[in-house]
């Protein structure tokens, strides 16, 4: 296959439309980490924590949706079970869990209270459902598989419409000293029964991991990847370029998606990332941990939202039930700088030109804007329904004597580049595509 037709098909992989719902209504949304752990002051708990100590006397969801909804988030993904086990809902699979809490006598379901707030204030609600569980006896056998799927029939049967199914890979040993062998297969087979329009998170899956906690995605961010690396995904592509290995690239510093990774690959699907981080260091509340700064947060929803995947923003109540007044301002805060920095698109209503003098796959858009106008940002989106196409890309903004100064380049677009330039007064803006799969297709073009 000669690499001009095998970029083009790389170019026309597509979305599932739950994929694109993600990338394009809901690419920001929260965690939530509350568990066990929140009592002992822990990130992974064992197990044999007692249930009473769970007992968040002051628990305000609403309180949580309200902040969430304030830093312009579109989702909660509340963690029904960690590691430990402790079950948020009434299950009838464990006495680990909320009927065994002092919280409202035994009768309390927080994962139902989560998600009527969620209702009540137009936010999409999902959740994470640990598939390691350590305090289960059946862990570490054919039996735990079954035990897992009655939970996650639960979860996606009594509680409305779940936008999203988070799976976390860590699978420790069991106390038969056995590691558990996870049916995924058969736990999203559950997922497509009775939730259809949800996405599913899995590290190598359909929304996969950046491949860090820090909220660090990589530099060229890529929805299309090797099904070597995403092997829960069908393969919309056959064939590789050139005959060789990619076990070593999952986790290293290569742009997945890059040419000279997808060369490799027998065959590529569609699978955006996920950046993930907590507003603390901790996923879990800790007294002595304060919210990370304003600044930070911004640049990492420019590094995600603004670089092609998601970006799930995790905020840990206290053992109250309650979210810290600090976090609480500080997503307020994200949220009002989010509107001022990206409210007003300079570029609404002009007119956009664009020129194929160098050939239809390294065209120039012009923007004439309406007047001299202070430029900061520009931000592109390929129609992503149809693939993503652009490798890199420079912008121009014309200078009072009439030149164009380069003001940056990068490299991917996809659903969404966010590209901060130093301001500039500027009446033009030329973006110049440099290399591109097959013919760019554009969704839009902004400027802020």
């Amino acid at each position: 296959m000669e690499l001009k037709k095998f970029l083009q098909n790389a170019a026309h992989v597509k979305p599932t439309t739950n994929q694109l719902q993600m990338l394009r209504e809901t690419p920001f949304y929260a965690f939530v980490h509350f568990s066990p752990n929140t009592y002992t002051n822990l990130e992974w708990g064992d197990g044999t924590e007692d249930p009473a100590i769970f007992n968040p006397t002051e628990l305000d969801c609403e309180q949580w949706v309200k902040a969430i909804k304030s830093a312009g988030m579109k989702g909660v993904v509340l963690t029904a079970k960690h590691h430990d086990g402790f079950c948020l809902w009434q299950t009838k699979y464990t006495e680990h869990s909320m009927k065994n809490s002092p919280y409202k006598n035994g009768k309390g379901d927080i994962v139902k209270e989560t998600a009527d707030a969620c209702k009540k204030h137009g936010l999409k609600f999902g959740f994470y459902l640990s598939p390691w569980d350590r305090n289960s006896k059946l862990y570490g056998s054919d039996e735990y598989n079954t035990y897992y799927k009655n939970q996650l029939t639960e979860l996606l049967t009594n509680y409305g419409e779940i936008f999203y199914v988070w799976f976390d890979g860590a699978c420790g040993e069991g106390p038969n000293g056995k590691k558990q062998v996870y049916d995924f297969k058969g736990y999203i087979e559950l997922i497509e029964k009775y939730q259809p329009n949800a996405a599913i998170f899995h590290d190598t899956g359909i929304i996969r991991w950046c491949g860090n906690e820090a909220g660090a995605a990589p530099y060229a961010q890529w929805a299309v990847v090797p099904v070597e690396l995403c092997s829960m995904n069908k393969p919309q592509t056959q064939g590789a370029l050139v005959e060789g290995d990619l076990s070593f690239s999952y986790n290293s510093d290569i742009a997945i998606g890059s040419l000279e990774t997808i060369i490799y690959s027998k065959g590529l699907v569609f699978a955006p990332a996920e950046t993930d981080m907590s507003i603390r260091p901790g996923w879990f509340y800790h007294e002595d941990e304060k919210p990370h700064s304003l600044e930070r947060l911004f640049n990492t929803y420019i590094n995600s939202v603004g670089n092609n995947t998601t970006f799930n923003l995790n905020i840990p109540p206290m053992p109250n039930g309650k979210f810290n007044d600090e976090d609480v301002k500080r997503l307020l805060e994200l949220g009002e700088m989010l509107e001022n920095e990206f409210g007003t698109n300079l570029a609404e209503n002009c007119e956009i030109e664009t020129l194929t003098g160098y050939g239809e796959t390294q065209p120039e858009y012009i923007i004439k804007l309406n007047g001299v106008k202070k430029v900061k940002y520009v931000e592109l989106a390929e129609r992503i329904s149809e693939g993503q196409r652009i490798s890199n890309f420079a912008i121009f903004t014309k200078n009072k004597d009439g030149y164009y100064n380069k003001a940056a380049q990068s490299t991917t677009v996809g659903s969404r580049k966010i590209v901060k330039i130093t301001l500039t007064e500027t009446d033009e803006i030329k973006i110049r595509i440099m290399a591109s799969r097959d013919v760019p297709d554009m969704e839009w073009i902004k400027v802020y």
